[in-house]
């Protein structure tokens, strides 16, 4: 006998208990079951990301990830303050290399008030005012907004709320399949109202089950950080490079975590199966054929610039390159600093098959039987609540 939900929701990272809270929100009688096939939530990127909450400055104005960072921000540090999670306060600056990059400066900053962002562009003068050991050419961005956090305790607590509101939560469950409004799982059997797919790296697959999606594929990368162990103290602030607004990616940076630590990342890596975190650790020979004919694809027509980028990206497994990419953002680091590399995270990249482009806005499908999150990369943490509040309201979800 299959048992009865509400709302079944297939992943338990940010995306999918912010879903959860506000469906609890709204309405709190609802029934609702959230499983996963790891032991506890926020097993991949939610547990495993840099932890910065984004201001909203890099995206367009029409975008998703634009309508949600602003508001997204503040709702998440409010949750924080409201749990007692840590939440360091410490800013970010924007540096330039030379004069095209000043350039890209003055459009994020003119992004950042489009989107209602706090962004000013400060001179160099007033850049190491805020973080002596920032080098910058002539200008910088600065937004006083950016901070870190713990992003694990912040879905343990979520994880805790939902608890306490009656949400169950199957983990070691995996989705095998449906039909009509009944889910398969390797723990039985469950029948749902509505089918909401928060599965991250394996939302596509998820999503051409119920005939969503056919257009899209996960191409997966990996993020490697690198934690600065002299110290807590030279660099203060989140330090950022210009990125090429042409990829979603934001180049290696200085991030200060939530505890104060340093750390120096992320690459973009192009992994070649969609766990591919460690040597062989969770290695799949269907996805590494797939995957390994996709990526080949790209590289041959060098679709959105890939075969440059993974040529770039490849090099930064030398930890020295990495650290010399950093070193270009600061007057001083000690390049022998750099002792332990933190947990590596996989982004769940979106491309779009019929053009190979890669997707830079939050995509969602859907219908009255199920909701899929396709692509929730970065600043999905940062957007969680308010994103979760738009699926809810969008594909009415109490309805």
């Amino acid at each position: 006998m299959s048992q009865h939900y509400d709302y079944l929701i297939i992943g338990s990272g940010i995306i999918g208990l912010a879903v959860a809270f506000e469906i609890k929100r709204k309405t709190p009688s609802a029934r609702v079951l959230i499983i996963d096939k790891e032991e506890s939530e926020a097993a991949h990127a939610s547990g495993r990301n840099s932890g910065v909450l984004h201001a909203g400055f890099y995206y367009t104005a029409d975008s998703l990830k634009a309508q949600f960072t602003v508001a997204g921000n503040r709702t998440m540090k409010q949750y924080c303050c409201q749990h007692s999670i840590p939440v360091n306060l410490c800013g970010k600056l924007v540096v330039a290399q030379n004069e095209k990059e000043l350039e890209q400066l003055y459009e994020l900053e003119r992004r950042g008030k489009r989107n209602g962002a706090k962004v000013e562009i400060v001179d160099e003068y007033k850049a190491h005012e805020i973080e002596p050991n920032v080098r910058t050419f002539k200008k910088a961005l600065y937004s006083p907004d950016t901070a870190s956090v713990d992003p694990k305790l912040v879905c343990a607590a979520l994880r805790k709320d939902l608890t306490a509101q009656g949400v169950g939560f199957f983990f070691g469950t995996k989705y095998l399949g449906h039909s009509e409004n009944v889910a398969r799982t390797t723990a039985g059997e469950f029948d749902a109202g509505k089918i909401i797919n928060c599965a991250g790296l394996y939302a596509d697959k998820i999503a051409k089950d119920f005939g969503f999606g056919k257009q899209y594929t996960i191409i997966p990368f990996k993020g490697i950080y690198w934690k600065y162990t002299k110290n807590k103290t030279d660099v203060r602030v989140n330090i950022y490079p210009v990125p090429n607004l042409k990829n979603p990616f934001l180049g290696v940076h200085f991030t200060k975590t939530a505890s104060g630590e340093i750390k120096i990342g992320p690459t973009a890596i192009p992994a070649f199966w969609r766990e591919n975190y460690e040597r062989l650790a969770n290695f799949s020979f269907a996805e590494f054929v797939e995957i390994c004919a996709r990526e080949a694809h790209l590289f041959a027509a060098n679709s959105f610039g890939f075969r440059d980028l993974a040529f770039e990206e490849m090099k930064k497994y030398n930890k020295r390159y990495m650290v010399d990419l950093a070193s270009r953002m600061v007057r001083h680091i000690d390049p022998d600093g750099f002792m332990e590399h933190t947990l590596p995270g996989i982004r769940a990249q979106l491309l779009d098959t019929r053009n190979r482009h890669l997707v830079q806005d939050f995509v969602v499908e859907g219908d009255r039987q199920s909701v899929h999150v396709l692509n929730a990369v970065s600043p999905a943490f940062t957007c969680a609540f308010p994103f979760a509040l738009y699926l809810v309201e969008r594909y009415d979800v109490t309805a």
